[in-house]
């Protein structure tokens, strides 16, 4: 009996864990925190075409950073919800953060021809492939 009071212990420790204060604990927002930037990558001969899903941001607090291979994105995203009743603000909640979101692809990418547009709340990044250098050089021998 005392086998079972024991186990009865422990699974009242581990619901207590899981249903203790911070497991329901909302965002003061209105809505839940952005999730991660959602991205399609395609290739063709000449090099990449990625999308990546940045709805309500500005495109000023858009930064791409290209190393290589590796392409990284950064969003600064601004939300402000506002409720006002006959002139009174009753409820006004924000929500500031960043999201960002890198991937390495096969090849490094050309990043002086790399472009990049955005339009309603999708950016848009052509991203050719870097050509190998093909050119030997010979080295003297001292």
């Amino acid at each position: 009996m005392n086998v079972i009071s024991s186990r009865t212990g422990l699974l009242d420790e581990f619901l207590r864990d899981i249903a203790g204060p911070a497991f329901f604990v909302r965002p003061l927002h209105g809505e839940a925190p952005p999730a991660p930037i959602k991205i399609d990558v395609s290739e063709d001969a000449e090099g990449y075409t990625l999308h990546a899903e940045l709805p309500g941001v500005n495109k000023q607090d858009i930064h791409v950073d290209i190393d290589g291979p590796v392409v990284s994105l950064k969003a600064e995203i601004k939300q402000v919800d506002r409720q006002t009743e006959a002139g009174r603000v009753l409820r006004a909640e924000r929500y500031v953060g960043t999201v960002s979101r890198s991937l390495q692809l096969p090849v490094d990418i050309d990043r002086d021809a790399a472009q990049a547009r955005y339009d309603n709340g999708v950016l848009t990044l052509t991203l050719p492939k870097k050509r190998p250098d093909t050119s030997s050089k010979r080295i003297t021998i001292n």
